[in-house]
Formats: structure tokens, C-alpha cells, sequence
């Protein structure tokens, strides 16, 4: 029958890159190969994402066109829990596994009849990934779970509750990567600020090592809380290696507000630690809930108005999706979709002034990496997590430049190598 040709399909965070990479490499070569056409597949592995009802949409829609195009699909991630049997009872899947299981996943394609393999909830990954083929930056997965429970969120229910990856796992993992040629590292999991809780350990105590492992040159986090940064944490915000952007998340900045999403920080305590951070010369990102219900137009107005007060460059916003299962879902008092997008643009154009200004004061020699070329631009991100477009007769796709001469724009920093 030959070799079959397997197409893997991510959809959702920065996690799911990483599982996906686990799950490439528990492929024997000898039974499977690799594709990176979709078309040229015969089959094709989904890595859903089911954060939103709208994520659970796209992975059907997907599986849908797959099964088109005459495709053995199997679906894992998160969706795999939430939407898999519903799927695999419609016959749109031939296999469904859950997280416990990606490493077996070479097994599995094996299976002549369907199947249905969610595995539990408390395992974590016994693999590493020593490779990010095409990639520039590594991301690497420090934990899995998550003990908070927002009312908004359906993440702990399908990832399971907060643990954490053993750290020798995590630095023989960064080593052989820096060994392979690469020097930024991405730290990535469902609640990263929880590391070391269940080990007598801190996220600041691990990227401490981690940053003394030869040939790290950034190491990059990604979303924490504002109660997660401790004195262990603030010990290594002095550090040269460690990328002058943080990424808080704070969902919202009025207090009543927060205590509807059930949220565990307040906008008080955050305005704080925020200034104090930028007064440590940090770029600062957060994310942001908009139209969430009970989101009133006074709320609203109050939220608005704390922003403006508050040192951010960056943000990941976006209007409530209502996500089946999760308490938000049964609050009756709904915001109109029209009026969440009209605030969602006004509340974007504010952090996007703000950055603007961030980057005109703060006009610093910039680290890059090089992470593509578009066109006649290769294209990178600075230590504050800032885009930069560099015209440069030479290839430097993967490499660190530094630039000190650069035109700031709204749509970024521009200049030639």
C-alpha cells in the first residue's frame, strides 16, 4: 500500500504549536511521511482549539472540507474533548484522541476500526521537541492546566487542573534546541504564572536557569496573571536575556466587572504593578475581554477611562464569545454585537496610540530576529516585542541584527541593514 502521507492542521494557541510538534515527532518514518500540502495527504490529523464556540465552527468546517476532498480525518486538542464524540457519532472523524494520548498517536493511525481515546486530564509530556523545522524561535511548553476557573473560560475543563513539567525535562529540552541554532524560546502552557506551585518551585526560578544555559539569547513568556508576579519573578526582571515586554493578562479594568468574569486580580493592585514594570523600562501587553455581559455602558466607561491609565504597548483584545459550559454563557444580560465592536475599535486605538508613543520616546538600539522576508522586507520582532521591517540586500532570515538608526511608524519601525 505504500507509505501514507499524513497533513497536520493547527488551529488556537501557542500550546497546540507545541503539541503539535510532539505529535510529528511520535510518527515512525518508516510508516508515515510528513506533508506539508493538505492535497497531497491521505490523512489528516486537526489540533482543534474549542476556547470559543466560534473555534468549535472553524475545526468543523475543516473537518467538513476534508472529508470532501476524501481525507481520513482524526481530531485531537481540545476540541477532541468538547466536540469529538458529537463529531465521531456524525461520522466526520474516523478517530478521536485526547491530550494523555498524542504520543501514542502512531498507534493509533494503525487502528482499522474507529475509535474514541480521550485518555485523562493529569498527564504531561513525556517527549521533548528538539526541533522547530522552519521555525526561528522555539516555543516550549513549561506546564499544562490551569486551578483558576473564569466564568468565561472552558480551557480547565479540557486541559485539567495546573501542573507542571518537570525542570530537567524543560532545560535538557532548551539545551538540545540551542545546541540546533536557536536562541529565543517562547514559554508556553494553559497557566504558566502556576509553575513550581505543585514543586516547591516558581516560574521565576526556572527561567533563572534557563537563562544560563549557553547560547539563550531571549526568552520570551507568554500570558500571566498579576498575582503570578512574585519576588522570585521580580529577581530576574533585571536580566538581559529575559525580552523587556511582558504579557498580563488582565480582562478587564473595572473592578465590578471583574468580579462578574470571576477573576482573581483587582484594577487597583494592577495600575500598580503595571507602573512599577514600566518604570523598569518594560513594553507591556494584556488581554481584554470586551462586551462580556454585564458589561453596562457605565462599566464600559469606567474601563475606558482606567486604560487610558494604565502603561500598556500592547493588547490582545476581542468582543465575548459565548462559550457553551462556562457560567457567562447563562448571564441573561447580553451586549449587542454592534455596540461590542464599536468598543472594541475604540479601546484597540487607544493601545495603539499608546504604543506609538512607546516607541517614538523610547528610541533604544533594537535586537532582532529575523523571522521572514514579505516582500522586500524581512520582518522581525525587537526585545519589546515591536514589529520591524528591514530592507537588506542580503539574506538575514533567522538571524539577530541589531538596529540603531530606524523610522518609527504607526505600523511599525522601518530600516535598512
Amino acid at each position: 500500500m505504500g507509505i501514507k502521507k499524513v497533513y497536520f492542521k493547527t488551529f488556537g494557541c501557542r500550546t497546540n504549536i507545541y503539541d503539535t510538534q510532539i505529535m510529528m515527532q511520535s510518527l515512525n518514518r518508516d510508516d508515515y511521511e510528513l506533508v506539508k500540502n493538505e492535497d497531497e495527504a491521505d490523512i489528516v490529523i486537526v489540533n482543534s482549539c474549542t476556547v470559543t464556540n466560534g473555534a468549535d465552527v472553524s475545526a468543523r468546517g475543516y473537518i467538513n472540507a476534508a472529508n470532501r476532498k476524501g481525507k481520513r480525518v482524526y481530531i485531537g486538542g481540545c476540541g477532541a474533548l468538547s466536540k469529538g464524540e458529537e463529531l465521531f457519532g456524525q461520522e466526520k472523524v474516523f478517530g478521536v484522541f485526547g491530550h494523555s494520548e498524542k504520543e501514542k498517536l502512531n498507534g493509533l493511525l494503525k487502528k482499522e476500526e474507529r475509535f474514541v481515546q480521550i485518555g485523562d486530564l493529569n498527564s504531561l509530556d513525556k517527549n521533548i521537541v528538539e526541533d522547530y523545522l522552519g521555525k526561528s524561535k522555539a516555543f516550549i511548553k513549561i506546564q499544562e492546566g490551569c486551578n483558576f476557573r473564569c466564568s468565561y473560560c472552558i480551557i480547565p475543563y479540557v486541559r485539567g487542573d495546573a501542573r507542571s513539567q518537570d525542570e530537567n525535562i524543560i532545560l535538557e529540552q532548551i539545551e538540545k534546541l540551542a545546541s540546533n541554532g536557536f536562541g529565543e524560546f517562547v514559554l508556553t502552557g494553559t497557566n504558566i504564572g502556576s509553575y513550581g506551585k505543585d514543586k516547591n518551585s516558581s516560574l521565576g526560578k526556572l527561567v533563572q536557569n534557563i537563562g544560563m544555559i549557553r547560547g539563550v539569547r531571549r526568552v520570551r513568556l507568554g500570558s500571566i496573571e498579576p498575582i503570578q508576579i512574585d519576588d522570585s519573578f521580580r529577581e530576574i526582571l533585571g536580566e538581559s536575556w529575559l525580552e523587556k515586554h511582558l504579557h498580563i493578562a488582565l480582562q478587564h479594568t473595572n473592578q465590578e466587572m471583574l468580579k462578574i468574569m470571576k477573576r482573581r486580580n483587582s484594577v487597583e493592585p494592577d495600575l500598580k504593578l503595571f507602573q512599577e514594570l514600566k518604570s523598569l523600562g518594560y513594553a507591556l501587553g494584556t488581554d481584554f475581554i470586551v462586551g462580556h455581559p454585564g458589561e453596562s455602558e457605565e462599566i464600559w466607561d469606567d474601563a475606558l477611562k482606567k486604560m487610558g491609565e494604565f502603561p500598556l504597548t500592547h493588547i490582545h483584545a476581542f468582543t465575548y464569545s459565548k462559550r457553551d459550559g462556562t457560567a457567562s454563557a447563562k448571564l441573561k444580560n447580553t451586549i449587542n454585537g454592534k455596540i461590542a465592536k464599536s468598543r472594541l475599535k475604540e479601546l484597540e486605538s487607544v493601545i495603539e496610540d499608546k504604543n506609538f508613543e512607546f516607541r517614538t520616546k523610547n528610541r533604544v538600539p533594537l535586537e532582532i530576529l529575523v523571522e521572514e522576508k514579505k516582500d522586500d522586507f524581512y520582518i522581525g520582532y525587537d526585545q519589546f516585542y515591536n514589529k520591524m521591517h528591514i530592507k537588506s540586500d542580503i539574506d538575514i532570515t533567522k538571524e539577530w541584527v541589531t538596529i540603531g538608526d530606524y523610522d518609527v511608524k504607526r505600523d511599525g519601525n522601518w530600516s535598512e541593514f
